[in-house]
C-alpha cells in the first residue's frame, strides 16, 4: 500500500472441509516469520479457524493487495484506520469503571510507549483509578509514580535471554477481561503510518495462558527492571523471605511442559520396520 509499510503479521490457509465446504484457518502473531530471529525473540501468536477472523483475513489481503478498499471488519482492528480509536476507547471503559468505584486494570506489553494520545489517556486513566502495569521492553515516553500525574502506573522492563518482542493487551473490562495480541507497538509511526493488526483472544483457555503470562512478566524479581520518574532504572531483587522468579525461565519451563504433555496424549502408532532394499546400509 502507497506510504504504508505492512508490518502485519498474518497467514491464512483456506482448504476444503469435506460437508462443512470451504475452511479458513488463520494464524496471527506478533513476530516475521523469520526462522533466525525465532530462536532469538519471545512472541506470541493465535492459531484459529473463528469463521470471522478468517473472514476477516480474508477482507485484510484483499485490502493490502489493492482488490478491495479497506473495510469495517468483524473483530479485527487495523492501523491506520481504527486501532488507536480502539484503544482510547477500551482505556476510556476503563476509567468509566474507575469513577464508577468498579475495579479497573489495564496490563500490556510492548516493545516502546512514545505514542503521546495513548500515553495522556493513560495519565487519566491513573488519575481515575485505574491500575496500569506496563511492560515495556524498550523506549517509554511516559513517567510513571508521578504525583497527580501517573501515582497508579508500573513500567518494567524484562532483559534476559530471548528478546522481548511480543505485544500482549489485557482490560479488566467489568470482569469480561478482554485480551489482545498486536504487531503494533505504541508509537505513531505504527499507528498511522503502517498496516497493523488488534487481534482478540476469545478463547477461553488462550486468553488465561496470555494474562497468566503477562501476570508472571509482573512477578519477575530476577531480570526486571522498573523504570522510575526520573527515567533511570531500577533492578528489581527478591525481597526478604521472597523466592527470585526469573519470568522467562518460568515461561520457557511451563512450554516445554505443555509440549511434553500434548506429546504423551498422542495416539500410540504402529510403524512397521522393513529391512533395508539389497545394497543399503541396515
Amino acid at each position: 500500500m502507497r506510504g504504508l509499510k505492512t508490518h502485519a503479521k498474518c497467514c491464512l490457509i483456506v482448504r476444503r472441509g469435506g460437508d462443512t465446504g470451504i475452511q479458513r484457518i488463520v494464524h496471527f502473531g506478533t513476530g516475521n516469520y523469520n526462522e533466525t530471529t525465532a530462536r532469538l525473540y519471545s512472541d506470541a501468536s493465535l492459531l484459529t479457524a473463528d469463521p470471522d477472523l478468517g473472514a476477516d483475513a480474508v477482507a485484510f489481503f484483499n485490502a493490502i493487495t489493492g482488490y478491495s478498499q479497506p473495510q469495517r471488519y468483524r473483530k479485527l482492528e487495523a492501523a491506520p484506520l481504527t486501532l488507536r480509536d480502539t484503544l482510547l476507547d477500551l482505556i476510556q471503559v476503563e476509567i468509566e469503571q474507575a469513577r464508577d468505584g468498579l475495579p479497573a486494570r489495564i496490563m500490556a506489553k510492548v516493545n516502546a510507549l512514545v505514542d503521546p494520545v495513548i500515553i495522556d489517556a493513560l495519565y487519566l486513566a491513573s488519575e481515575a483509578g485505574v491500575e496500569i502495569q506496563l511492560n515495556i521492553r524498550g523506549i517509554c515516553c511516559l513517567k510513571p509514580g508521578v504525583k497527580k500525574l501517573s501515582s497508579r502506573i508500573e513500567v518494567v522492563s524484562i532483559v534476559d535471554r530471548f528478546l522481548e518482542h511480543a505485544r500482549i493487551i489485557a482490560f479488566h473490562h467489568g470482569g469480561e477481561e478482554k485480551v489482545f495480541i498486536a504487531s503494533a507497538d505504541w508509537m505513531p509511526r505504527n499507528l498511522e503510518r503502517r498496516v497493523e493488526l488488534l487481534i482478540p483472544v476469545e478463547d477461553p483457555r488462550c486468553r488465561d495462558q496470555l494474562l497468566g503470562i503477562l501476570e508472571t512478566y509482573f512477578k519477575d524479581n530476577v531480570k526486571a527492571r522498573r523504570l522510575k520518574p526520573d527515567g533511570s532504572h531500577q533492578r528489581l531483587k527478591p525481597r526478604k523471605n521472597e523466592e527470585p522468579l526469573r519470568s522467562q525461565q518460568v515461561l520457557h519451563e511451563a512450554a516445554r511442559e505443555r509440549f511434553r504433555l500434548a506429546r504423551q496424549r498422542r495416539r500410540t502408532l504402529f510403524e512397521p520396520h522393513r529391512p533395508p532394499e539389497s545394497g543399503e546400509p541396515s
